[in-house]
């Protein structure tokens, strides 16, 4: 095994044939900025380096998993560099899902907007019971972006992306777990061993069987609700960041948070 890369927002380690990814930011709630995301990105491909590795847990350090996407990344001009941070949680949920060992999210706390992608993007999801989870771009002037849409459609279905999406009223584990989301819900006390658990019998079965099932369901659900097209996220996510009424909408809401 080589040495993990020196991340600064990231912990990366290998125990034996299991990886544990932890993005480290929690005095920002774990916000995925565009070192965050670039960071997460560069940590899957270290992982597919690593042949020995066979299943990865991936969590957020402190008492929530991520508060979604760190708006301040991409507050400048319309530019190309404002356009590239903006896709920047695209190219993360892509590196994440193509990962060739398995990840099992463990989330913890709060779960929002692209948080909620990143968790998306992860073969398996567990959960602590007083989790919660929100998608609050809408209420923010900006769609879901990167990939998060069909990520959605195909994990919950249309209806409830939808819902969810539009209306973005909170919701909590046992909703989460109704609705497909999640495999597992369980007590806060019991989330690290469960995932551990998860990740250990995913580890010890045939790494080639393993990964032609995740091949083969990635492949077969990809031509139900494909991200191929997300690419365009990041035009819509700029667009929406400059546009009047969005940021009235996003004004609005961070002055009613802020109270």
């Amino acid at each position: 095994m080589t040495d993990a890369p020196n991340f600064k927002v990231v912990d990366v380690r290998v125990d034996g044939t299991v990886g544990h990814l932890t993005l480290n930011r929690p005095n920002k709630l774990n916000a995925l900025s565009t070192e965050l995301l670039g960071e997460i990105a560069a940590a899957a491909r270290w992982f597919d380096s690593e042949t020995g590795v066979r299943a990865v847990v991936v969590s957020g350090a402190g008492n929530h998993f991520c508060a979604g996407a760190d708006l301040e990344a991409f507050s400048g001009p319309a530019d190309g560099d404002i356009r590239a941070a903006a896709d920047a949680g695209r190219i993360m949920a892509d590196a994440l899902e193509q990962m060739a060992a398995p990840a099992v999210a463990a989330i913890q706390g709060w779960c929002v907007g692209g948080g909620l992608v990143l968790a998306a993007a992860c073969d398996l999801r567990v959960a602590a019971g007083d989790a919660r989870f929100s998608i609050p771009e809408v209420d923010l002037g900006i769609p879901l972006a990167w990939g998060g849409i069909p990520r959605l459609v195909r994990e919950i279905g249309p209806a409830a992306t939808k819902e969810l999406v539009m209306t973005c009223r909170p919701f909590d584990a046992s909703e989460a777990q109704g609705l497909g989301f999640l495999n597992r819900v369980v007590p806060g006390e019991d989330l690290a061993s469960t995932a551990l658990t998860l990740v250990a019998e995913l580890a010890a079965r045939p790494p080639l069987a393993i990964g032609a099932t995740k091949r083969h369901v990635n492949a077969v659900t990809s031509q139900m609700v494909g991200t191929g097209r997300s690419w365009s996220d990041a035009d819509g996510l700029v667009t929406a960041l400059h546009d009047a009424d969005c940021q009235q909408a996003r004004h609005d809401y961070l002055a009613q948070r802020s109270r």
